[in-house]
């Protein structure tokens, strides 16, 4: 059993039913801060805390649910173990702390995970890995094969290399970026507070809590305050601005606090929070993404069998393209077109040019042998691909 800590004693508060979208939520993204992980005086992981985090992670992944953590808590570790002083610190000393720090980190939740039967698997993050099409593709298909591995993948920036002009510089928004690109249903930000105030609450008394948030306004915007403690980078602005980004995905948000245990049951208990409702589910909003934001490289010609599949849901495999123009790399946004000439929907092409002219018209199972690697089945998966409507 947990220990009693200071944290016991600050319960949330259990005042409603629980919003319906927690219980129909499969993929959640939790984004855990620095000053939840880490004791300020002791420089230490909150153990009690963390214990009961990973046992909520272990129910939730048991009644079927996929997991992600995105984890701060590197360079707070580690900038204890090197001695460095309080306050802010120079970009070499945070890379330097994070460099250790990040060993403890992982190790802690091995060990935790492993105790419950679930597998930890460390994934570590630059701004570029998010925001540039290929290496977006290779981290979403390593985090989608963790999952369906049953692991339970731990983001966190790569604060080793990452510098101040490539940095996301606070994991709210790096959350934000990794509940979009696994087109995650929900993201939960565990925070020092239990949602969005209309001022700050530590300021004002009369600030009022603000339970429901359907559409991030100039008025919304206006009521999120300054960043925290110097543990914690991110303050309800950088939240509010990673709300942003996965209302866009179509994923909905939650703040509420993390000061208690088993924080993620306190949601699915009716615990007091605020959430973000997406206006569309997040394979709606990528394909709308897809469809209208994106500038296509090239154009694949497929034939009438491939366009029957594609009608019916399916993806499109390398066997029912005929032909292909333009210059694409892998991840490059492309048009599909029937043997007619007509423009069927767009999608992100899973092959560059060079390695595309080589297999289509063929089997995917001859892949492996023609291009020398194992490459995915499909040309266009059909969750990378917007179809046109008839």
């Amino acid at each position: 059993m947990p220990q009693k800590s200071a944290m016991t004693d600050k319960q949330a508060s259990i005042t409603r039913t629980p919003r319906p979208e927690w219980g129909k939520a499969r993929r959640i993204v939790v984004k855990i801060g620095s000053a939840l992980l880490v004791e300020r005086a002791t420089g230490r992981l909150r153990a009690t805390w963390l214990n009961s985090l990973i046992d909520d992670v272990a129910a939730l992944t048991e009644s079927g649910r996929e997991v992600i953590l995105v984890s701060s808590g590197a360079i707070a570790l580690g900038r204890h173990q090197l001695g460095f002083p309080k306050g802010a610190l120079e970009l070499e000393q945070s890379q330097a702390a994070a460099a250790v720090g990040q060993i403890g980190l992982a190790q802690a939740y091995q060990e935790l995970c492993r105790a419950r039967g679930l597998i930890a698997a460390q994934v570590l993050l630059t701004l570029g890995d998010t925001e540039e099409r290929r290496r977006y593709l290779n981290a979403r298909r390593t985090i989608d094969t963790l999952l369906a591995a049953k692991a339970i993948p731990v983001v966190n920036e790569n604060d080793t290399v990452a510098t101040t002009e490539i940095r996301y510089g606070d994991n709210d928004r790096l959350s934000a970026r990794v509940a979009s690109m696994v087109s995650a249903d929900t993201l939960v930000l565990l925070s020092d507070i239990d949602g969005l105030y209309t001022a700050p609450p530590h300021l004002d008394p009369g600030a009022r809590h603000i339970p429901l948030v359907q559409e991030i306004t100039a008025e919304i915007e206006g009521m999120a305050g300054d960043p925290g403690s110097e543990l914690s980078k991110g303050g309800m602005r950088t939240k509010v601005e990673a709300a942003k980004i996965a209302l866009a995905a179509g994923t909905h948000m939650v703040i509420t606090t993390g000061k208690v245990l088993h924080p993620l049951q306190a949601i699915a208990d009716g615990a007091t929070c605020t959430w973000f409702l997406a206006a569309s589910d997040p394979v709606t909003a990528k394909k709308r993404w897809i469809a209208g934001h994106l500038e296509p490289s090239g154009v694949l010609h497929i034939d009438a069998g491939a366009e029957k599949a594609l009608a019916s849901g399916k993806s499109l495999l390398p066997a029912g393209v005929k032909r292909i123009e333009g210059v694409f790399e892998r991840g490059d946004a492309v048009i599909i077109r029937a043997a007619d000439g007509r423009e069927l929907g767009r999608g992100l092409v899973a092959y560059a040019r060079s390695d595309a002219d080589r297999i289509i018209g063929k089997k995917s199972s001859e892949i492996t042998a023609i291009l020398g690697f194992a490459g995915r089945d499909e040309l266009i998966h059909r969750d990378d691909m917007a179809l046109s409507r008839k």
